[in-house]
């Protein structure tokens, strides 16, 4: 059994997909800095320090109006918009700038020449028995 997971764990495929999960685990800290760091502030610039993240709809008579939202969900239920909101706008964001850079990275990538593909005999045959038929004058 040892033997046989070895010979699993050292496949291709599964070294491949170890990679990787690493090399997308760094480039996943990158876009999230990149969108934290550069994007949001600039996003919080230009709409003078919007944030939805506090808005939310009290569903308890419990929760006191004007709290914070993480502060109105230990006082009862509530339902917040606000967190969604802001939640799926970073969502846009990353995968626009995902969009980016895999754009850039495809620029950036080399086009690799193709090789003619092979034409089977009998195709290269007719083609020929076509052509030679062509150029013989027509009575």
């Amino acid at each position: 059994m040892l033997e046989e997971f070895k010979k699993f764990a050292l496949r291709g495929n599964v070294v491949d997909l170890a990679v990787g999960v690493i090399i997308g685990a760094a480039f996943g800290a990158i876009v999230n800095s990149a969108v934290q760091d550069v994007f949001m502030p600039a996003i919080g610039a230009v709409t003078g320090g919007l944030d939805f993240s506090n808005y939310y709809i009290p569903l308890s008579s419990k929760v006191q109006a004007g709290l914070p939202y993480a502060d109105a969900k230990k006082q009862g239920a509530v339902i917040g918009y606000g967190q969604f909101l802001t939640l799926t706008l970073n969502f846009l964001i990353v995968a626009f700038v995902l969009f980016l850079v895999i754009r850039a990275m495809n620029r950036l990538q080399t086009a690799q020449p193709k090789e003619p593909e092979a034409v089977p005999a009998d195709v290269k045959l007719l083609s020929e028995i076509r052509d030679l038929l062509a150029e013989k004058p027509r009575v």
